[in-house]
């Protein structure tokens, strides 16, 4: 096994990478006590060689292996990739060019929802991978042999797996379904966490428009200090402490203690002080610069009936043509087309349109109904005198 601790060597494989039409990448990093990953190693496979390249290494550079992500004529193939990628966003600054998940390929050739890579290895290779080296110090040298043989896996079943993903692809004609999924993967903005939005990833509801203001500065406030002293965001506060003390807004340091997701004592502190001044900066904002509260829908609700039929119809669809359903579309998905027509939702675009978003509707406004035969298939019927009505 080679294990690259060089910038020459380093340079040497990307030189005769560079000459195969595509190379399958994996890492292996830690994350448990920081915010951003901490790369601990790089797994990279041509046809004909697979290396560990060991970012650890104290003479290595890795701007080599960063020009061969760059390089558009060599296809980067990764499993589950969003993690991966996220780690040379934060590197490089770059998403790496013409890459390929075939996470997201099997989704659309009847693998299922978020297949594993060993899954695909057992599926398509007819091999049993041994994961026991899964969770252990990827950061620890040096490497013990199982832990190489364990990473190096990773790539060189990929190779046969991407082939094959790639020909199904290609007999079924779903390179556009690829494609959309694909270009998620591709935006920048997916990697990118910009602590004015952090807010967005947060599932609370609020009923009162200073209460959301108070969340969306404490997010922010939260966000930025994660990334500035490169701590997990629950060690800086849990996702409910946020909740009450946007709910209750304590001014002064004697009020923390009377909260109950507030550790005694925490008033007392500098990241207290600052949050007491974010908080009277809410305090003081006037009506018109509040946020405004989302519009109550008054219609049927997105969780009853109808939203039931639709996810029905979702997972008949999906079934019928062996994609996965969370592809075709996901539950807010469905939510946002139950209470509008017109929602801004993949579901009601492109081909995901034509193959559910049509029917979906159909079945909103009582045009179709949905039937189960005795072997258990849905089928779709058609009721014309209630259409016309």
């Amino acid at each position: 096994m080679d294990l690259i601790v060089s910038t020459d060597a380093l340079t040497s494989f990307c030189e005769r990478a560079t000459k195969f039409e595509f190379v399958t990448v994996d890492t292996e990093f830690l994350r448990e006590t920081t915010y951003w990953p901490r790369l601990c190693l790089i797994q990279v496979a041509t046809d004909d060689e697979a290396v560990l390249i060991d970012p650890l290494a104290p003479d290595i550079k890795l701007a080599p292996f960063f020009a061969l992500l760059a390089d558009p004529n060599v296809t980067k193939v990764f499993h589950a990739a969003r993690q991966d990628i996220e780690i040379f966003v934060k590197l490089t600054g770059a998403v790496p060019h013409n890459i390929f998940d075939t996470q997201i390929a099997a989704s659309v050739c009847g693998f299922g929802d978020s297949a594993s890579y060993d899954s695909l290895v057992r599926s398509i290779c007819k091999v049993e991978l041994d994961k026991s080296s899964r969770f252990t110090d990827w950061s620890a040298r040096p490497l013990s042999e199982k832990q190489r043989t364990y990473a190096l896996a990773d790539v060189t079943w990929l190779r046969d797996i991407y082939r094959e993903l790639r020909k199904q692809v290609e007999a079924t004609r779903r390179w556009d379904w690829v494609e959309d999924e694909l270009a998620t993967l591709r935006s920048i903005d997916t990697y990118v966490v910009r602590p004015e939005q952090a807010w967005e990833r947060l599932k609370m509801k609020f009923n009162r428009p200073r209460d959301l203001a108070a969340l969306k500065a404490l997010a922010q406030w939260r966000e930025r200090r994660a990334q500035e002293t490169d701590q997990p965001r629950s060690r800086i506060l849990k996702d409910d402490v946020l909740h009450e003390l946007a709910s209750q807004r304590p001014l002064t340091p004697e009020a923390f203690d009377k909260l109950r997701a507030i550790p005694r004592g925490f008033g007392r502190s500098n990241a207290a002080g600052e949050i007491i001044a974010l908080l009277k900066e809410v305090e003081a904002l006037p009506k018109s610069a509040l946020p405004p509260m989302p519009e109550r829908y008054r219609g049927p609700s997105p969780k009853g009936a109808v939203g039931d039929l639709v996810r029905v119809l979702l997972k008949a669809v999906s079934e019928q043509h062996g994609v996965a359903a969370r592809i075709i579309a996901t539950s807010d998905d469905i939510d946002a087309l139950v209470l509008d027509d017109d929602a801004e939702v993949p579901a009601l675009k492109g081909w995901r349109r034509k193959l559910f978003g049509e029917k979906a509707l159909a079945i909103k406004h009582g045009r179709i109904g949905l039937v189960a035969t005795r072997k258990g298939i849905i089928e779709f019927a058609v009721n014309q005198a209630e259409a016309a009505e």
